[in-house]
């Protein structure tokens, strides 16, 4: 089954869920049709209306990232430094998060850069989904409307999105991982 098929059946189980059967959360759209709310009214029902294609973006990747950050964090914990940190009487916490968290977090921050293109392409099936306007929805007009300027368009601002998205986690890893030096 292809990223997007399951992007597909994830947005509609959670439609099915919690805007359905649980009465919860609204099914589509970006805002109540009930009136137009101003202010912070409006900022909240826009939350309310983000938290469903929210949750069929992340958690897509979640388990993979959850996996990867555990076989990370198990294999710094055997590492020479950890039982030092141990001996010199550090609280378990500390160890935790200063030497453990930060020399097992590149790997996943890497696999978040690389599947910023992932996000991208879920991007255009979860506003279809959930009928958010957007630049995938822009993408899946333009292309029915031949309209290849504009799609060329989305195009670009989707591959740029991927390079910025890799270019952030490469920068992150940088900051985090104490064995990168740059002079």
């Amino acid at each position: 089954m292809t990223i997007y098929l399951r992007l597909v059946l994830l947005g509609q189980l959670l439609i099915l869920l919690f805007a359905l059967h649980l009465g919860l959360l609204p099914t589509n759209g970006m805002h109540s049709v009930r009136g137009t709310p101003e202010g912070l009214s409006r900022f909240l029902d826009l939350l309310l209306h983000l938290i469903l294609p929210a949750l069929t973006l992340g958690l897509q990747p979640l388990a993979a990232i959850a996996r990867i950050t555990r076989a990370q964090a198990l294999e710094v914990m055997g590492q020479d430094f950890v039982t030092t940190a141990r001996a010199k009487g550090l609280s378990e916490r500390m160890v935790h998060t200063k030497h453990v968290l930060r020399n097992a977090l590149p790997a996943p921050i890497t696999l978040l850069g690389l599947s910023s293109g992932h996000w991208v392409g879920g991007a255009v099936i979860t506003e279809i989904v959930f009928a958010w306007p957007g630049l995938g929805r822009l993408a899946v007009e333009s292309t029915l409307a031949r309209d290849y300027p504009l799609v060329i368009g989305v195009i670009l601002v989707g591959a740029i999105g991927v390079i910025l998205g890799n270019l952030i986690a490469d920068i992150a890893v940088a900051g985090l991982d104490p064995r990168v030096r740059y002079e």
